[in-house]
């Protein structure tokens, strides 16, 4: 399995490239804010092919390289519907201060080929099985994808903005939900096993074991699940 991922941009939105192996067909995972040159450099370098982009969510640092990259290699990208929008109305998405600050000079919109993603639906694409998950919170279209175990690594779980090592995403841009990101925790982080690989849309790796003992997010929403009285609203609000 190869897995390159890099920063991208002013908010070091992470962009990652999977493939089988080397030499292979790939699948690219959020490219973002100035991603596409890091994008054609891991190419090169890993003599890999892309077949389609997969998308987290729509907020531009995910998806603002989208429609060069789909443009270069004629692959088509995939987004949850509920974010389409997203890809040709970012200050929408964002709210209109922040979005026409982010914009600048940037040229967005829908390539030619936009698919869009559903609950529980299984990517077979370059060689690779992925499941996608509905997780709502960060935005309303906000989805994850899931990697199985196989004999030589562990579960992979792409967690975009969901969770983060120690944190989650924001939750006071349009569409949304602290109430919501926290019941998609419980639904689709808590049930993945410790060993399980979580590579987020910002900052570095971890496992859902490490954030199962020390995300406070997570660590409300497991003993609320487990009757203890604990309230997941009650925990602390983040600000990213």
């Amino acid at each position: 399995m190869l897995i390159a991922g890099f920063p991208a941009g002013a908010w070091g939105t992470n962009c990652y490239l999977v493939a089988p192996a080397a030499g292979e067909e790939c699948v690219i995972i959020d490219p973002g804010h100035e991603a596409a040159p890091g994008v054609e450099e891991a190419l090169k370098k890993h003599r890999l092919k892309p077949v389609a982009v997969i998308l987290t969510h729509g907020h531009l640092d995910h998806v603002a390289s989208v429609v060069p990259v789909c443009g270069a290699h004629d692959v088509p990208a995939w987004i949850h519907p509920e974010d389409r929008y997203m890809m040709s109305d970012p200050e929408k998405a964002l709210g209109r201060s922040i979005g026409a600050q982010l914009m600048g000079e940037l040229t967005v919109g829908e390539p030619d080929d936009l698919r869009e993603l559903t609950d529980g639906a299984n990517l077979s694409l370059a060689g690779l099985d992925l499941t996608v998950a509905h997780a709502p919170g960060h935005t309303r279209g906000s989805v994850t994808f899931r990697m199985p175990e196989t004999a030589d690594i562990p579960s992979v779980f792409f967690s975009g903005d969901l969770l983060f090592a120690g944190s989650i995403g924001r939750t006071d841009l349009p569409g949304g939900s602290h109430p919501e990101i926290l019941e998609s925790l419980a639904r689709v982080c808590l049930p993945l096993d410790d060993s399980t690989v979580v590579l987020s849309g910002h900052g570095p790796q971890t496992t859902i074991g490490q954030e199962r003992a020390t995300n406070p997010y997570l660590r409300q929403v497991a003993a609320d699940r487990q009757g203890r009285g604990a309230d997941p609203t009650s925990a602390p609000r983040r600000g990213m």
